[in-house]
């Protein structure tokens, strides 16, 4: 039995997927704690848990009779405590094996992002301790994410950001998603981690040109002063947290945090993934 955490997520969604083109829907559950997001899994035969990440008690209930557990990383400021609830919920049930997502970056302690970052460094070093077999994916980037930093109305304006000639592997989620599938379906007994990123490194210059043919007319890439930025931000009303990420993820690419190249997507992919054009094209193509 493998148990996916955040299944009702885009990460999850993609994992469950993927396993069911391969295993049968009744050897995977999806973890859920909003019984109105579940239905996509039932329709797919896929065993509903719920739990919630702080109900240690849901915890326990939910990982029982399971082998293989996929922690989808939580977005709460308080994960850690929410990873850890969930490995020792795991290790008392005695499930042999923990799949985790975690982020691939060169060095997080100099991150712009550290206290977003730190926990993920954490719960990898609380499951090299738990004494259970591992797997870590490290994830670049998600082209998925890339909209969200271009802006809504980026065929007109552009892109206008202080993140300068520094580059990132995007991959697309639902391909991340596949290759961590396939590999939980894997019987390797050793315990692994993977760096997941796209075949090539791209600016957000390279971005402008891309959406430059895909749209048929330029769309240009501004490099914003790194100092104004966040009060630029702010006078448009964009919420402070939103500015932190925005500006942190920004310095970060800045200054070449990930520029990380690795071919473990292909690998278990079987197949290279999408170059960025062919993705930008996929993301953007119900937005022109």
């Amino acid at each position: 039995m493998i148990l996916v955490t955040g299944a009702t997520g885009h990460l999850g969604s993609a994992v469950i997927e993927q396993l069911v083109k391969t295993v049968s829907p009744a050897t995977i559950a999806g973890l859920a704690r909003n019984e109105d997001k579940t239905q996509m899994l039932r329709d797919k035969g896929v065993q509903v848990r719920m739990g919630d990440f702080d109900d240690v008690a849901s915890l326990h209930q939910a990982v029982e009779g399971v082998d293989t557990i996929l922690l989808i990383s939580t977005v709460d400021p308080h994960r850690y405590q929410q990873h850890q609830n969930l490995i020792d919920a795991a290790k008392a049930a005695g499930v042999q094996h923990i799949a985790y997502t975690s982020a691939l970056i060169r060095d997080w302690n100099s991150s712009a992002v550290k206290t977003h970052l730190e926990s993920h460094f954490q719960t990898e070093n609380y499951l090299r301790e738990s004494g259970l077999h591992y797997t870590i994916f490290r994830n670049s980037l998600y082209a998925d994410m890339i909209p969200v930093y271009a802006g809504e109305k980026v065929f007109e304006k552009g892109i206008y950001l202080p993140a300068g000639n520094g580059k990132v592997a995007y991959a697309l989620r639902r391909e991340m998603g596949e290759a961590i599938a396939n590999t939980l379906l894997q019987n390797d007994t050793e315990s692994i981690i993977y760096e997941l990123t796209g075949s090539a490194l791209y600016s957000y210059d390279d971005i402008a040109k891309s959406l430059s043919e895909i749209a048929g007319k330029d769309v240009p890439y501004t490099n914003a002063d790194a100092l104004a930025f966040p009060g630029e931000l702010r006078q448009l009303g964009v919420p402070e947290r939103m500015i932190a990420i925005a500006a942190g993820f920004t310095t970060d690419i800045r200054n070449r945090q990930y520029e990380t190249l690795s071919t473990d997507l292909e690998s278990l992919l079987g197949r290279k993934p999408k170059t960025l054009q062919d993705a930008l094209e996929e993301i953007y193509a119900s937005r022109i």
